[in-house]
């Protein structure tokens, strides 16, 4: 055994605690103290760190104008409930089937809508009485359209001119058998002075047009002057024509039309029938 174990002393420079452990071995174990990194230190790991960790992903801005859109269009439809209900009301915003103050839209939904009511009745202005004289000029504003008839002579019209009378215009039918020979588009002698005694209550009318109308019935005709019934119901018609404008009429004021057998008065089937669809119509046509 050596000095020093039995002295219980360590070599020189070392020293032995209570458990028999070396001094520099409890050094090893205390944890050191570390300095301060300097500036450059931390300039160097922050580069480090930059360029092995991505910085994250932006958060993207939330849609707030979306909720303001929703929002818009809720109020649009509650307006739009609002004006529906109000739309099936009766005069001042009054339901017709229920009381005054509120409406209801009956629809899927159970919405209702409550009306503001109505916090006093209308005050009722006095209405001036008219007499009994002007009341029937203001249930018609427009003046009423002048009788035709009133100025006219019928009287001493040929019995063979029938007056048929309708709104804006007077028609003076006369029989062809009256007027013309069969087949035949002159007047006749009888014709011709039937046609004159019509003269003077044609001009008694300047502000009406004269539209002389021919028809036939519907037995065919083909001869070299009239081809077809459209030729002798249009040559009629002109031979009246040119009967009145020598008589004074203003030609801008005639119009000759045939019409054949396409607007029959009674049915063809009888000779009486075809008989009254050959006829002529001389109209008074209003212009204005």
């Amino acid at each position: 055994m050596s000095l020093h174990e039995s002295l219980g002393t360590s070599p020189a420079g070392t020293q032995t605690n209570d458990n028999g452990r070396d001094a520099p071995r409890s050094r090893a174990l205390t944890p050191p103290v570390h300095a301060k990194p300097s500036g450059a230190s931390v300039r160097l790991r922050q580069g480090r760190f930059a360029r092995w960790h991505l910085d994250p992903a932006p958060v993207a801005e939330e849609e707030g104008w979306l909720l303001t859109y929703l929002d818009v269009i809720t109020l649009l439809l509650v307006m739009m409930v609002v004006m529906l209900a109000f739309a099936g009301s009766g005069p001042h915003g009054v339901p017709a089937n229920g009381p005054a103050g509120t409406g209801q839209l009956l629809a899927r939904g159970a919405i209702q809508v409550i009306g503001i009511p109505c916090s006093a009745a209308p005050i009722p202005f006095p209405v001036p009485m008219l007499p009994a004289s002007a009341e029937p000029a203001l249930e018609s504003e427009k003046p009423p359209e002048p009788d035709v008839l009133a100025g006219l002579a019928l009287d001493f019209l040929d019995k063979n001119i029938e007056v048929i009378v309708k709104k804006g215009t007077v028609s003076f039918r006369i029989s062809s058998e009256v007027l013309f020979n069969s087949g035949e588009a002159t007047l006749s002698e009888t014709g011709r002075s039937v046609m004159s005694r019509l003269v003077p209550t044609l001009g008694k009318i300047p502000g009406y047009r004269v539209v002389v109308e021919g028809h036939t019935d519907n037995m065919p005709i083909q001869t070299e002057r009239f081809p077809s019934n459209w030729e002798l119901s249009t040559g009629r018609a002109a031979s009246v024509v040119r009967h009145f404008q020598g008589l004074g009429i203003e030609a801008a004021r005639m119009r000759a039309t045939g019409y054949a057998d396409t607007r029959p008065i009674v049915s063809n089937d009888t000779a009486q029938g075809r008989a009254t669809n050959r006829h002529v119509d001389v109209i008074l046509e209003a212009t204005r």
